[in-house]
């Protein structure tokens, strides 16, 4: 680890250096010598490192001279004091003397230069060379945490490993840096266990080193890729420096190779090197996992290495068992010390929510009173942030509130038109968007969370579906036994509320969560691809089972032109129907051209949506008009293909939503009507349904407050669900659909107000939010437009075709997976290990208990899909049942299996 230094002119400058002996000062002649001030450090135990110098070139100095102290700077170098106080502190140090030395490049004390310079080198020959040789050095410094030996698996089976095959060389007698490297690559070849056979050990040597690939003439012989233990005081940072770990990926090289060399003697190898009694060696291929590589490898032996004791204990050992017992014993002592901050930090975070007790449900309506005491003094910021002062974000708002009016008018208007055909007409798209309106603006207003976004969602629209077959089966006044289901809901929902039940929520792990959501994201892929495949079995395969019927109406039509049926089958569907429309006596029949321009709109709708959306990530045009086309992407989408199967292929008749106009949106249902019995089975179905509500809602609520959104102002499960049963009591009692907190809506909406900016670690990119601007105005605005939306219809609102809003359903999918931890586990699956992210599970837990965590979660999911979209319609209205118990799974199951502390790693937030 030489380095050379031009030599400039300074006459009566001392040079300070030790031939032998300590260190000490000389006081040059001014007529002998012109050269700069130089600090040799050396170790007591003997000569120089190759990159000092050797004894014979100081052989002409005395031993022992007058100690002398420079006082202030001279020729630009800063002030370095030297005295006898370096004696004594040699006679004291043992061997870890020099072990933590100040880095004068830091500090700034002093500066230390270790040189490789000949003091018989011709003054005016050194001022030649002074602009000769130059080359360029990259030097960075990062920052590596200690390894962590009892939540890091890593650790264990990185030592395990070295232990298996154990590559030590004690008491090694070589003093230059390149001669013990070589004496430790020469013990790989020579050990039968670790056989590289297309491995280059000369070319591994020149790896190691800077000047590997360099000119010639630029030589700088310093290692490229080393760790150190370094800590940092009031004075600069202080290096250890009895040890170094170099670390060096090759290609040829099948797999992982540690070497540990303990030097005979302490070696000066430069600065901040200047007493190495041992040399880790690791060596990696560059195609490895995350947290297998040649830096994580030596970070867990620096990690072991960084603590004086042990280092100590080393240099005791005898032979190498009793080298690899002393590291066995320190990996106890790490996992052990480790465990004690763990266990008090497991046992605050245990603590801090604390555990669950029946008072704590018994206490009627303190949870209400909390969630109002904590949002109120708030309440007016929230429409003041981003407005007024200093940190405005007007901009962002927009952007947000024209998202978030698409994001509910357009499934709005998809689950209107599907309640519409399932309850023939009862409820339509009109009754949906001023039910959308009237919820959402009553939640933006008065909730302690409004960031959350109420919707009518799918399962809604199943239970309203099975409903309405309930009341057909059992003639039962459709209007009145919705009214009285909803009412039940609702009584349900505010005992739910004053009796604190949304504090059983904490016993929803993250990973419960995750399915749930993944459930939903899936329930949406299957909505469109169900609307797709009617589309394409009405349009695409009709006129397959319908050829007859065309050609004998065809036949009947123009018997005498003798024209060929066929022929006319197979032309376009422009042709057809204007053939039909002539005559006036057949049915419009759409042809293929139909199914296959929705399939092409549903996708055109997802890819220009999603990439609209990641269009951020992309280095074109302005930061912030990317920002904006991301915040726009669904309008934009929606608007452009709609545009596309509306008009530019306006000859091709496209699939619409049904509008039948409502005479009165506001009619109180007959709840009088029902009997006593109808009233205690909607009880029935009114208890269930609430499962759904308190589910939905709470769990929509905790990903929207998730500690990785970086919200400040409060949380309110409580008031919020005491808030969704009233607004639902009226929608009930009006005939209007039932709203919940929508997912992904919701975290996309805080999404859409935040701050993100991206971090890289180990070539992975990171999405992190700084910050969110927590307000009520884009929900209050978003919902005020869908209400408006009325006047919209039934033009242009129906130029919105059906495929349209299925790459809707897709696009709402897809991005509501991003950071769903369950599918990048699932796609783990599919990625070699070198892919692998270094995620806090993947350092903590084995890669087949992942695995097998992950089996449990897809298992679980597939059970609730299985009940969420069975033919049978009452199975579907019992998986909210089905959510609830994996509440007992998680704690009682999946312990048996896999181990707590794992479970509890992947079940953390981050």
């Amino acid at each position: 680890m030489s380095q050379q230094y031009p030599l400039k002119e300074a006459k009566g400058d001392a040079v300070c250096f030790v031939p032998g002996s300590p260190l000490f000062s000389v006081l040059m002649e001014p007529a002998s010598f012109c050269y700069p001030r130089l600090t040799f450090l050396r170790s007591p135990y003997g000569q120089f490192g190759a990159s000092a110098g050797s004894s014979q070139d100081l052989a002409q100095w005395p031993q022992r001279l007058v100690p002398q102290r420079w006082s202030g700077p001279v020729d630009g170098y800063l002030k370095c004091d030297t005295d006898d106080g370096c004696e004594a502190k040699e006679e004291a140090g043992g061997e870890e003397l020099f072990d933590a030395v100040n880095s004068s490049i830091v500090s700034g004390d002093s500066i230390r230069f270790f040189v490789n310079v000949n003091l018989e080198m011709p003054l005016k020959a050194a001022a030649e060379s002074e602009g000769t040789g130059c080359v360029l050095l990259h030097t960075s410094r990062k920052y590596l945490k200690l390894k962590n030996f009892e939540e890091e698996v890593r650790a264990h089976r990185d030592l395990d490993g070295f232990l298996a095959r154990a590559s030590i060389i004690l008491d090694e007698t070589a003093t230059s840096l390149d001669d013990v490297l070589r004496e430790m690559l020469k013990h790989f070849a020579e050990d039968p266990e670790n056989v590289e056979p297309s491995c280059n050990f000369e070319k591994i040597m020149s790896t190691l080193f800077t000047d590997s690939g360099t000119p010639r003439e630029g030589n700088v012989h310093l290692l490229s890729d080393t760790i150190q233990g370094v800590t940092a005081t009031v004075t600069g940072v202080q290096y250890q420096q009895s040890w170094l770990c170099i670390i060096c990926t090759i290609k040829s090289l099948q797999r992982r190779h540690v070497c540990i060399s303990r030097l005979e003697r302490p070696q000066n190898w430069g600065e901040n090197s200047c007493e190495v009694r041992f040399v880790i060696l690791v060596l990696a291929p560059p195609k490895m996992k995350s947290t297998k590589t040649a830096t994580e490898v030596g970070r867990t032996f620096a990690t072991m290495f960084s603590d004086i004791t042990f280092r100590q204990k080393l240099l005791e050992t005898k032979t190498e068992e009793e080298f690899k017992e002393a590291l066995v014993h320190q990996r106890h002592l790490l996992t052990v010390v480790n465990q004690r901050p763990s266990a008090m930090s497991d046992e605050h975070n245990t603590h801090s929510p604390k555990p669950l007790k029946l008072h704590d449900f018994l206490n009627v309506g303190k949870g209400i009173s909390d969630d109002i005491a904590r949002r109120f003094p708030v309440y007016a910021l929230d429409f003041t942030d981003g407005v007024i002062g200093n940190n405005k974000a007007i901009g962002k708002y927009i952007t947000t509130m024209i998202f978030l009016y698409f994001a509910c008018l357009l499934p709005s208007i998809a689950f209107g038109s599907l309640n519409d055909e399932n309850t023939g007409g009862a409820m339509d798209v009109q009754k949906t968007i001023i039910g959308q309106c009237i919820g959402g603006l009553l939640y933006a207003l008065f909730s302690g969370q409004p960031l959350v976004v109420l919707l009518t969602t799918a399962p809604l629209a199943l239970y309203i579906n099975v409903i309405r077959g309930i009341c057909d089966d059992y003639n039962l006044d459709f209007s009145a036994f919705y009214a009285w289901i909803g009412l039940w809901n609702s009584f349900f929902l505010v005992m739910y509320s004053l009796f604190n039940f949304s504090l059983l929520m904490k016993l929803f792990k993250r990973s419960i969560e995750e399915i749930i959501a993944l459930f939903i994201s899936i329930t949406f892929v299957l909505d469109a691809f169900k609307g797709i495949i009617k589309v394409f079995k009405k349009y695409y395969y009709h006129g397959r089972t319908g050829d007859s019927y065309l050609e004998k109406a065809r036949a009947n039509a123009i018997p005498s032109l003798g024209i060929n049926t066929t022929f006319l089958m197979n032309s376009s569907v422009s042709r057809s129907m204007s053939l039909e429309n002539q005559t006036g006596t057949y049915d419009v029949h759409h042809g293929r051209e139909t199914a296959v321009l929705s399939l092409m709109l549903m996708l055109g709708t997802l890819w220009l949506g999603h990439t609209l959306y990641q269009f951020k990530k992309s280095p074109y045009l302005h930061a912030r008009v990317r920002e904006i086309l991301s915040d726009c992407a669904l309008p934009i989408s929606v608007l452009t293909f709609s545009l596309v199967g509306s008009y530019i292929f306006k000859e091709i008749e496209m699939s619409k939503f049904n509008y039948n106009p409502s005479e009165r949106l506001f009619v109180l249902a007959p709840v009088q009507s029902l009997s006593i019995g109808s009233v205690m089975s909607a009880m029935g179905l009114g208890f269930i349904l609430s499962m759904l509500f308190f589910i939905e809602q709470n769990i929509v609520a905790s990903l929207t407050n998730a500690p990785e959104n970086r919200l400040v102002k409060g949380t309110a499960y409580h008031w919020d669900l005491l808030l969704v049963a009233l607004i639902n009591t009226g929608l009930s009692v009006f005939g209007l659909p039932w709203i919940h907190a929508a997912f992904p809506h919701s975290p996309m909406h805080v999404r859409a107000l935040a701050y993100v900016e991206e971090r890289v670690e180990n070539g992975h990119i990171y999405e992190t939010i700084v910050s969110v601007k927590e307000t009520r105005l884009t929900s209050l605005v978003a919902n005020f437009l869908v209400g408006l939306s009325l006047l919209l219809l039934p033009f242009p609102l129906q130029w919105i075709p059906k495929p349209v809003l299925d790459g809707l359903f897709l696009y709402i999918a897809l991005t509501s997976i991003d950071g769903n931890q369950l599918f990048e586990r699932v796609a783990l699956l599919l990625k070699e290990q070198t892919a692998y992210p270094p995620t806090h599970y993947i350092r903590r837990v084995p890669q087949r208990k992942i695995h097998y965590f992950t089996g449990l979660q897809v298992l679980q999911l597939l059970i609730l899909c299985g009940f969420g979209m069975s033919p049978l319609p009452y199975m579907k209205m019992i998986f909210p049942l089905i959510m609830i118990g994996m509440i007992p799974i998680r704690y009682n199951l999946l312990p048996r299996i896999i181990e707590a502390k794992y479970l509890d790693a992947m079940d953390a937030e981050h």
